[in-house]
C-alpha cells in the first residue's frame, strides 16, 4: 500500500478554511465507496509545517480521477518517506474555466466548496456514482437561488434543474450566466419563457442550452440549465417526473432566509418547508437517486430531519461527521438520503 498526502485548496472563507481538515476527511472516506483500492488510515498530519490530508491507498489512474473530485482538493503526493514528496498530476472534472464557480458574490451565496462537498456526497450515495466521471447526470436544486449547485453541475459535465421562487434571482442568475457565456463566446442559447398549466400562466421558466466549443455543440453534444421561476412546494404539472438523478439543497438557514408558509407569509423554520416539499421532490427523483441537504442546525435538529425523509421511503446514508460554524448564528450541518430503487 501507498502512503499519499493531499494539499488542501485555501477557502476564500476564513471560518470554512479553519474546518475544512476535517471536513475533508469525511468526504474522503465516501470516496472509498468507488474507489478499487480500501482507504486506511486517513488523517490530518503535518508535513514541513503545512496541514496536508494524509491516507493509504493504492491508487489506479481511475481512482485518481475521482479524488482529483475532492471539494478542497489542490494538489497530491505519494509520500516517499517522512520528508519526501513525489507530485501526482490531479484530473479534476472541469468542463469550463473555474470563474463560473468564482465570480458570482452576493448576499447569502453559500461557499463553493461546500456546495461541492455536498454535491460529491449525495452524488457518492447514489446508483450514479460509477458513472460520475462519466455519466451524463442530472442535478435537482428545488432551492437553487442564483445557481451555485447549478454552476457546479456544469463544470462536472452535467444537465441542471432548478426551482427558484424570487424573480429578481432567476432573472440575476440569467444575467449572469449570459454575460459570461458572451464573455468567454462560448455558443449558447438562452431565453425566459411563461409556463402553462390547465390553461393559465404559472409560472416562467429559464432554458439554456451550452457546450464547451463550437464543436461539441456542433455535434449535439450540449449541456441545459432549466430554472423554473415557481414554488418548491406546489410543482405538479411543471416538471416531469424522474428527470433527476440527485437533488441538492441548502434549505433556509432561518436568519437571513426564509421560505413562504401555506398563508403566503414568510417562516423561518426549513422543516415547514422540508415537510411540505419532499413528497413533490421525490417525485422529480430517479430510483436509486439521492438528496443531500444542508440546514442550520441551530434552528432545525438533525433528527427531526431525518424523520421527515424516513417518513417519505427514504433511506438515510451514513457519513461522518460534518457539522460545522459558519457564523455567530449559523452551525450548518448536511444529511444524505437515498430513494430506493424498487
Amino acid at each position: 500500500m501507498s502512503r499519499y498526502a493531499l494539499l488542501l485548496a485555501p477557502s476564500a472563507n476564513r471560518v470554512y478554511a479553519d474546518q475544512a481538515a476535517r471536513i475533508s476527511v469525511a468526504e474522503l472516506s465516501a470516496f472509498g465507496s468507488v474507489l478499487s483500492s480500501e482507504l486506511a488510515e486517513i488523517e490530518v498530519t503535518g508535513i514541513g509545517g503545512v496541514e496536508y490530508l494524509t491516507f493509504t491507498a493504492e491508487l489506479q489512474p481511475r481512482d485518481i480521477s475521482y479524488v482529483s473530485n475532492l471539494s478542497a482538493a489542490y494538489a497530491l503526493f505519494e509520500r516517499v518517506d517522512a520528508e519526501l514528496l513525489r507530485p501526482v498530476a490531479l484530473s479534476p472534472l472541469a468542463r469550463y474555466d473555474s470563474d463560473l464557480i468564482t465570480i458570482p458574490k452576493y448576499a447569502g451565496k453559500t461557499n463553493e466548496q461546500f456546495t461541492k462537498l455536498v454535491l460529491n456526497l449525495t452524488l457518492l450515495a447514489s446508483a450514479s456514482a460509477g458513472r460520475m466521471l462519466d455519466g451524463h447526470l442530472t442535478v435537482l436544486d428545488p432551492l437553487c437561488g442564483r445557481g451555485t449547485t447549478l454552476n457546479q453541475a456544469l463544470m462536472y459535465g452535467y444537465d441542471g434543474i432548478g426551482v427558484e421562487i424570487d424573480g429578481k434571482d432567476v432573472e440575476a442568475y440569467k444575467l449572469f450566466l449570459q454575460t459570461w457565456l458572451k464573455r468567454k463566446r462560448l455558443k449558447h442559447t438562452a431565453e425566459l419563457v411563461p409556463v402553462r398549466r390547465q390553461g393559465r400562466r404559472a409560472a416562467r421558466r429559464l432554458e439554456v442550452t451550452l457546450a464547451p466549443s463550437k464543436d461539441d455543440h456542433k455535434a449535439g453534444a450540449v449541456q441545459k440549465i432549466t430554472v423554473l421561476q415557481a414554488d418548491s412546494t406546489q410543482l405538479d404539472g411543471l416538471i416531469r417526473g424522474n428527470v433527476a438523478d440527485v437533488l441538492v439543497a441548502d434549505l433556509p438557514y432561518g436568519v437571513a432566509h426564509g421560505s413562504y408558509d401555506d398563508g403566503g407569509g414568510i417562516s423561518r423554520r426549513p422543516l415547514d418547508l422540508l415537510e411540505r416539499a419532499v413528497p413533490q421532490w421525490l417525485a422529480l427523483l430517479r430510483p436509486g437517486g439521492a438528496i443531500g441537504l444542508s440546514w442550520n442546525t441551530k434552528v432545525a435538529k438533525r433528527a427531526l430531519a431525518e424523520d421527515i425523509l424516513l417518513a417519505n421511503g427514504l433511506e438515510i446514508v451514513e457519513h461522518q461527521p460534518l457539522e460545522h460554524r459558519v457564523d455567530q448564528g449559523i452551525e450548518r450541518d448536511v444529511v444524505v438520503a437515498r430513494k430506493l430503487a424498487g
